[in-house]
Formats: C-alpha cells, structure tokens, sequence
C-alpha cells in the first residue's frame, strides 16, 4: 500500500519537515476506507523482507528484477510504524518471512477462532486465503474502494479454487515475482489442467498422457522446477499470535497526521470524531 500510495500521489504532497507524505497519506486513506466501511475489531499492518531466503534460494530470479526504494519512498517507510501505531492498529513485522506470510497466518487464527478476516492488499497472490470466513479486499489503482474477492469470484476469474492459486502460479507463472511458469503455459491452460488432474502433482502424475505433445515436453522436462514454484507462491505460518480487539484511535491518528504536517487528514479525522 505504501509503495501504491506512493507512484499514485504526487510527491509535491509534503510534509512539516519538507519531505514527501504521499505514501504515508495515501496508505492511510486506504486503510480508513475499509476501516470506515468495515468497522473490524482489529487492524494489523503487515511488514516483512521483500524476498524471503528460502524462497531466493528455490529461485534465484524471485523479485530479483523489483528495483530499489526510492529515497523519498525509504524516509516515509521510517515514519510509517509510528503514525500506523498512532491509529490504535496494530504493526506486526517478521525477519525472514514476508508480509504476505503474516496476512495468511492472521487470517487463518482468526478463522480458527471462529470469526471473520478481511485482506486489504493489491497481491493477486493472496487469492489463495479466500473462504467464506475470509475475503480479500483487492486493490486497483485508481478505483474507489477495493474490489471484494470471494471464493466464488476467483472461480469466476481464473477458473480454480482458492485452494489451487499456488498450483495454479506454478504453471502459469507470475512476472511480478520472477517467476516463469512451465513453458508456452498461459492462464487458460493452467487452469484447465488443474480442473482436470486438482493440482500441480496431479498434472504432473499425468504428464505421460498428455497428447499436446509440446505441453508433454514442457511439464516432463521441469517437473522439479514446477513442483518449487508452488513451494514459493504458498504461504507460511509465521507464528504469530491472533490480536486482540483494538479499535481505531481517530483522535491519535489525528495528532500524528499532524505532527507530520497533514492538516487536511487530521481536520477531517478530528470532525469524524466530533461527530
């Protein structure tokens, strides 16, 4: 969201120290939105390291074409924890896993827990947490809220279950992250194949019987690499544990806005809760 926030909004937006508050501002206002629309009993902002090791160490090429933070981006992701926490809303951060990691791990504690858990991210990855306890709130630039993803609307849009996103990643491969794909495979065919054989292995079991000669020699030949893909698009349990209520402080957040020279968000945070 930062990282959206910041390419979408200018960075002539700055703040008391003359520093750009674009991704700061931006992210804020995304959050609020659903927060406002939502009123979850908790909110956690997920940070973590851009590439996890172990996924490095299956694929070399993972994110390795992403370029670096730009230094008016670096100076605001400093900041972004202390004005988060101003909020009330809760920041959980991991060393080695990513932040796509927490949101699954809360996720699932808060299904376990018998309760419902909304994911507010622009990663199509995370497609794969979808549930009737769990929806992700997608977000595309430019639109006014963020799209609700259900079960139902990924079977719409890829043609799979949840369930089989990681299988279906493999094959298909994800240009966002380096990652390849089996060759000449496309969405289309990748889901076909896991509606027909249920998942990566069991396309991979049937490869022999393949009649599409060039799919044959494409699953046949990079069958270890495949089967790594998916290792690298499923997510991990971080370990964490599932927070506590913790509703939204408006009136914090408003003091921290202002501190860093965003009048405009904290006037209008300071009237919500007047009102």
């Amino acid at each position: 969201m930062l990282y959206r926030a910041f390419f979408a909004l200018p960075k002539t937006i700055k703040g008391a120290d003359g520093n750009p508050v674009n991704a700061l501002l931006g992210s804020v206002n995304l959050i609020l939105r659903e927060v406002e629309h939502y009123e979850p009993r908790a909110v956690v902002l997920c940070f973590g390291p851009d590439a996890a090791a172990y996924r490095v160490e299956l694929l070399d090429l993972y994110h390795a074409a992403r370029p670096e933070m730009p230094d008016e981006l670096a100076h605001q992701w400093a900041q972004a924890r202390s004005l988060y926490e101003a909020f009330g809303w809760i920041v959980a951060e991991h060393d080695s896993l990513e932040a796509d990691d927490l949101l699954g791990t809360l996720a699932d504690l808060e299904t376990e827990a018998g309760g419902e858990a909304l994911i507010l991210t622009g990663d199509r990855d995370l497609y794969q947490c979808a549930s009737e306890q769990v929806t992700v709130l997608y977000i595309k630039t430019g639109g006014k809220g963020a799209e609700r993803v259900t079960p139902e609307e990924v079977v719409k849009r890829y043609g799979i279950s949840p369930d089989q996103v990681p299988d279906f990643i493999a094959l298909r491969g994800d240009p966002s992250d380096g990652i390849p794909g089996a060759k000449g495979v496309g969405a289309k065919t990748a889901a076909e194949l896991l509606r027909r054989h249920g998942s990566l292995e069991g396309v991979l079991e049937n490869a022999l019987a393949e009649t599409r000669p060039a799919l044959r020699t494409a699953l046949l030949g990079s069958k270890d690499e495949l089967l790594a893909f998916k290792d690298i698009a499923t997510l991990r349990d971080a370990g964490i544990e599932r927070p506590a209520d913790t509703p939204t402080d408006r009136s914090g957040g408003a003091h921290a806005a202002r501190e860093l020279g965003m009048n405009r968000l904290a006037d209008r945070l300071e009237k919500d809760g007047d009102g």
